[in-house]
């Protein structure tokens, strides 16, 4: 279906409310949703990461947003199997927006079956796994030697990644205040943006409200801009060429959560369906 790139995470919305990406989303209940509380410490490193998710599952899509603690309870999920994306798109709550759009983006375009390179997460341990990802997402940038990353959502191996490309990591994090090594984490994106080259940005931008920030400044300032989501994947993948140059989508059932082979699937604009 034609329609024009959106240029924010509401634009994409209201889109997709108004019929304008796929099916009416009056036509699609969510069959199941869980909320997930994890924390992980990967061996040797000081820091436990703590993730909180919520999943909704459309057909056979899921749809997922990490949120901060706090921001919803699982008791939210008693009542939310059973109504529509629609419902769910227009919740007061930006974690179960985002949820819901990624579901429909995901039920009416599977990651599965786009055009994008699929990349085979190792079975291993959750080192292993982390270490693939990363070096996954890192190989999605296109840098010289010495140019500025600005990575906004701040994981261990993802810093050694950037590093290992010849990038200069800029860290940025809510919740981290220095990285493995003792680099200093800013809790101020527009610091790291300022200098940026490049833009890593995780999918929590999209539910902690800083997403259309991002890409609004890379898009009007010509900066690259890699996307690694877990959280709204699918969102994220809608704004390719319109501000997002590279994404690299892990879906549910995230690398965390098994360990077994799971995919993941890289995107660059101008190739991706």
């Amino acid at each position: 279906m034609s329609h024009q790139a959106p240029h924010t995470v509401a634009e994409l919305t209201e889109a997709v409310l108004a019929g304008a990406m796929g099916p009416d989303p009056r036509s699609t209940n969510v069959t199941s949703a869980f909320w997930l509380y994890h924390t992980t410490r990967l061996a040797g490193g000081p820091v436990t990461y703590h993730n909180h998710y919520l999943l909704l599952r459309a057909g056979a899509a899921f749809g997922a947003c990490s949120f901060e603690a706090g921001e919803l309870t699982p008791d939210f999920c008693e009542n939310a199997s059973g109504h529509s994306l629609d419902t769910l798109l227009r919740s007061d709550s930006t974690p179960v927006r985002i949820a819901a759009l990624d579901a429909y983006l995901a039920s009416t375009a599977p990651h599965r079956t786009a055009r994008a390179e699929t990349v085979g997460l190792p079975a291993g341990t959750p080192e292993v796994r982390a270490h693939a990802r990363d070096a996954a997402i890192a190989g999605l940038l296109d840098i010289e030697a010495g140019a500025k990353v600005a990575l906004i959502g701040v994981v261990n191996p993802l810093v050694a990644a950037i590093r290992e490309r010849g990038g200069e990591c800029l860290p940025c994090d809510l919740n981290l205040r220095t990285t493995q090594w003792g680099d200093p984490v800013t809790d101020d994106m527009t610091e790291v943006l300022e200098k940026a080259d490049a833009v890593v940005a995780t999918g929590m931008t999209l539910s902690n409200g800083t997403f259309d920030l991002i890409l609004g400044h890379c898009r009007d300032q010509g900066v690259p801009l890699v996307m690694y989501a877990q959280s709204g994947s699918a969102v994220a993948r809608a704004f390719l060429g319109s501000g997002v140059t590279a994404l690299n989508a892990e879906p549910f059932t995230f690398s965390q959560f098994s360990a077994d082979e799971t995919p993941m699937y890289r995107y660059r604009a101008g190739a991706a369906a």
